[in-house]
C-alpha cells in the first residue's frame, strides 16, 4: 500500500455532495467529499458519522442549533440525529464511517451518491 496524499486524491473530485473511498480502515471506509449549498435532512439510525474540515468552513444544522466547522474542525454527529450539512462556498470534508453507509441515510434524492466509488 502507498502513502494517500488527500490533495491528490482531492483533485479528482469534481462533483459536490459525492463522497469517495480513499482507504479502508477495518470496516470503516475514509472517504473525501466536496461541499458546497445545502444537503438534503437526514438521518443515519445506526452510526455517528464524523466530519473533518481540511480545507474551508461548513455548518451542521440541527432543529434545534447549527455547529460551525472551519479548517482542522472535527465533529461526530450521533447516530440518530437528523442533521443537514451546508457549506455557503465550496469545503473539503474527510469523513470517515462505517462501510456500506449512504450520505443521505434512508432519504433517497438527487444527492444519494454510491457508497461504492474509490479513487
Amino acid at each position: 500500500m502507498k502513502a494517500i496524499h488527500i490533495s491528490e486524491k482531492l483533485d479528482q473530485i469534481h462533483d459536490m455532495w459525492t463522497p469517495k473511498i480513499i482507504s479502508q480502515l477495518n470496516d470503516y471506509h475514509i472517504k473525501l467529499a466536496k461541499f458546497n449549498g445545502n444537503f438534503t435532512w437526514h438521518d443515519h439510525e445506526e452510526t455517528d458519522e464524523m466530519f473533518y474540515v481540511i480545507k474551508g468552513s461548513m455548518s451542521i444544522e440541527f432543529r434545534d442549533e447549527i455547529i460551525h466547522l472551519n479548517e482542522g474542525d472535527l465533529y461526530v454527529v450521533k447516530k440518530g440525529r437528523e442533521h443537514k450539512p451546508v457549506a455557503t462556498s465550496e469545503c473539503h470534508v474527510m469523513l470517515i464511517e462505517p462501510k456500506g453507509t449512504i450520505n443521505t441515510g434512508d432519504i433517497t434524492s438527487d444527492q444519494t451518491a454510491s457508497n461504492k466509488d474509490w479513487i
